[in-house]
C-alpha cells in the first residue's frame, strides 16, 4: 500500500512538471512573437522613412514662414469657446460706480467669494461692497463672464443682498 502512494506522488509530480513546462513554453512563444512583431513594426517604420526621404515632395521646405501650420486657439483657460467674434464684455461702471485699490473692502466676507474670486474681481475693477450692492442683472452676467464664474452662482449666493448688509456695517 505504501508503494502505491509513493508511486502516485511521483506521477502527480511528473504531471505538474509537464504542466509547468507547457505553460513556460506557451508564454515564451507569446513573448517572442510580441518581440518580433515590435521589431518588424520598427523595420516597416524605417522603410517608410527611407522611402519618404527619397521622395522630392517630402523633402521640400517652405521658405515663406506665413505658409507654416500654426495652432488655432479654440478654448481659453476656463474652457470657454474662443472665436474671432467673441470679445470680452465691457463692464458698465456707470451703473455701479468706480473704485480703486485704496477703497478696497474685504470681499471675502461675502459668502461664495474666496481669495481667488476676490483677486479676479479686483482685476476687473470691483473693490467695494457698494459696487457689488448696485449690480444689475446685466452687470452680474458681465462679471460672471469676465471672472469665468459659474453661471447663476452670484444670484444664488445673493451677493448684492450680502454686500448691502456689509456696506451698512
Amino acid at each position: 500500500m505504501l508503494d502505491f502512494l509513493n508511486e502516485a506522488n511521483w506521477w502527480c509530480l511528473l504531471l505538474l512538471l509537464f504542466l509547468a513546462f507547457l505553460l513556460g513554453w506557451i508564454l515564451s512563444k507569446r513573448s517572442l512573437k510580441n518581440k518580433y512583431k515590435k521589431a518588424l513594426d520598427d523595420c516597416e517604420r524605417e522603410k517608410t522613412l527611407l522611402k519618404n526621404a527619397s521622395n522630392k515632395k517630402a523633402n521640400t521646405t517652405f521658405s515663406n514662414p506665413s505658409n507654416e501650420i500654426r495652432a488655432i486657439k479654440t478654448r481659453d483657460a476656463g474652457g470657454m469657446l474662443v472665436t474671432k467674434e467673441t470679445e470680452k464684455p465691457k463692464l458698465n461702471f456707470d451703473s455701479f460706480g468706480k473704485a480703486d485699490a485704496s477703497q478696497k473692502d474685504d470681499l471675502k466676507l461675502i459668502s461664495g467669494v474666496g481669495p481667488f474670486i476676490e483677486e479676479k474681481l479686483n482685476s476687473i475693477g470691483i473693490y467695494t461692497f457698494d459696487q457689488i450692492s448696485k449690480f444689475t442683472t446685466e452687470d452680474i452676467d458681465t462679471v460672471t463672464a469676465l471672472i469665468q464664474f459659474f453661471p447663476g452662482r452670484i444670484e444664488r449666493d445673493k451677493w448684492t443682498k450680502q454686500a448691502k448688509k456689509l456696506k451698512n456695517k
